[in-house]
């Protein structure tokens, strides 16, 4: 059996972004079992977090950008590297700018931040796919195929057909040691010619030689020569990871890639993440009662909770992460009961209600994980409550609850409160599930 893995203690580390220019440090925390990787904006507080996944991937021009709401986070393809690289899945990550810093240009910045913080085994299954069938990409000359096996390997050819610099090729079992060893210590590239227009696009503010390898025809440049004979496809092949660490399960297969970039590898990963979903005999809900997929309407809902008019504030479920996320809709109209004394005439759902519908969305995530007659979810504790925003009639409140610990009676959670994209109200909450009798 694979386990999940987090870090033991918090490390950070300061520096520039090399495309922003930007001075940022970065924290590592972290995180309980099927948290996920999730990149915070500390310069955004109000904001809510950036879950590694693919399908937060907002651009790919010289590098990977995870965006939520107005928050990006650009070039975080190194971080996930490393991440990758020594099989961490459960991670809080704090940066106070746009993006990290590049360190020498490779992954060893973050995996000595790694080292440095250790490495925790977490008493729950990791989530692996191992494909059971080939997987082909193909386009404008790139290829990437993808077949089963017991581990992970990446085998790698790029070509530029250039003087001097022609073909390279490397293939490796992605393990610990390889990564740290024989991957991390590439460094970003680019070619002479490209500087410019990189600049001129707004790019490279924080690049020198320093943080990256610069080809100029026969020529390297670089503050140290080439770590590598063959460097630049071996930072390929720590692209690649990264981009892959967006699909959130361990890859057990041989990923043969030919001339692949950033899109390409954000394309496959979006393929693999849709043989998965589809490779599922049921859905993530549908392993608990009466078989019932998303969307859940408001009889399902009726079926998990007892609550009841005028009561019950959750409209529908429209999506669901097993022990992980869930996310519901609470229409509010001018019809409801609360708005007749609250206030007359300048009517405002009460921040209460918000809290306890937040709570009821969690109780749906508590009472789906398994079967559980004749038991009702109770709150044990509220923390750290902030109200951003009136929610008025017309409104919809979208409910987001994130997992921060869950055993198999209580549940603590990060719960946001969401109208038209912005942050109404937010809470962490603490819940119990209890016995009708008692």
């Amino acid at each position: 059996m694979e386990y999940q893995k987090t870090i033991k203690t918090p490390v950070k580390l300061s520096g520039i972004g090399v495309h922003t220019g930007n001075k940022a440090t970065i924290v590592f925390k972290p995180a309980p079992p099927d948290a996920g990787v999730k990149f915070y904006r500390v310069d955004f507080p109000d904001e809510p977090p950036i879950e590694a996944t693919i399908t937060n991937v907002t651009d790919v021009a010289r590098g990977t950008t995870l965006g939520r709401n107005k928050v990006k986070i650009h070039t975080v393809e190194h971080v996930l590297a490393a991440l990758m690289g020594f099989g961490i899945d459960n991670l809080i990550i704090e940066v106070n700018a746009n993006e990290p810093p590049v360190g020498d240009g490779s992954s060893m910045p973050f995996v000595k931040m790694i080292k440095n913080a250790g490495v925790k085994t977490q008493k729950v299954p990791k989530k692996i796919f191992r494909p059971n069938e080939i997987i082909h990409f193909s386009e404008n000359g790139v290829n990437l195929v993808v077949l089963p096996n017991d581990h992970t390997r990446i085998s790698y050819t790029i070509s530029y057909g250039k003087q001097a610099f022609d073909t390279q090729f490397v293939s490796l079992d992605i393990d610990q040691q390889n990564f740290i060893n024989q991957i991390a210590p590439s460094r970003t590239y680019c070619f002479y010619h490209e500087v410019e227009s990189l600049m001129s696009s707004g790019l490279i503010k924080g690049g020198s030689l320093d943080n990256a390898v610069v080809i100029k025809d026969q020529a390297i440049l670089s503050k140290e020569g080439l770590r590598f004979p063959n460097e630049f496809v071996r930072h390929k092949v720590l692209d690649l990871m990264g981009d892959l660490f967006l699909l959130n399960y361990q890859l057990k297969a041989h990923i043969i890639a030919i001339k692949s970039g950033h899109l390409s590898n954000i394309k496959l990963t979006k393929m693999l993440k849709d043989k998965i979903e589809n490779s599922k005999p049921v859905s993530a809900m549908q392993n608990t009662t009466d078989n019932e997929s998303i969307p859940l309407g408001i009889d399902q809902i009726m079926k998990i909770l007892p609550h009841r008019y005028p009561f019950l504030l959750v409209d529908k479920i429209i999506e669901f992460e097993k022990d992980k996320k869930i996310v519901g809709i609470k229409n509010v109209t001018t019809n409801e009961q609360f708005f007749n004394g609250h206030f007359p005439g300048h009517p405002i759902m009460p921040g209460v209600l918000i809290v306890e519908a937040m709570a009821q969305t969690a109780g749906i995530l508590m009472l789906r994980k398994t079967k559980h007659p004749g038991r009702f979810p109770f709150f044990m504790s509220i923390d750290c409550v902030k109200f951003r925003k009136p929610v008025l009639p017309g409104d919809q409140l979208r409910l987001e609850v994130e997992v921060i610990r869950l055993r198999s009676a209580t549940c603590q959670t990060q719960a946001r409160a969401f109208v038209d994209k912005k942050l109404v109200a937010e809470a962490t909450l603490m819940c119990s599930l209890v016995d009708q009798q008692q």
